[in-house]
């Protein structure tokens, strides 16, 4: 079972979509904030990482760069970019700190598990 980290600080959307994921099959870590995203994105070794933009103590823009740069395997991860950001140039930022793909909120599932499942049949693990 592919493993997940959620990097989301609203509850909210982080329990609704934390049990939408695990009932389609995924084993889910959660962080809610950037720097504790880094750290489980470490010690938890995820198949893709989903990272909420804008997080407290580091955002997601940060945390991405952080580890893209890191020397270990964990830079290859996937990551995913949720935002509520869908303004012109938003997508492009993303893919500029080294986000693979890009997705806004309100989440739509099923877009959502195309591009996890495009992502993790990418990776060789």
């Amino acid at each position: 079972m592919p493993k997940i980290l959620l990097v989301e600080d609203n509850e909210m959307n982080r329990d609704m979509l934390s049990r939408r994921l695990k009932r389609k099959g995924y084993d889910i870590v959660i962080a809610v904030d950037g720097a504790q995203g880094l750290e489980l994105a470490r010690s938890e070794q995820p198949d893709l990482i989903l990272m909420d933009m804008s997080l407290p103590i580091i955002d997601g823009w940060e945390a991405t760069r952080t580890l893209r740069a890191d020397p270990t395997s964990i830079a290859a991860v996937p990551v995913i970019a949720l935002t509520a950001h869908a303004m012109s140039g938003d997508y492009e930022r993303c893919l500029a700190a080294g986000c693979d793909d890009y997705d806004t909120k309100p989440v739509e599932l099923e877009r959502l598990l195309a591009k996890i499942e495009r992502l993790l049949q990418r990776v060789e693990r």
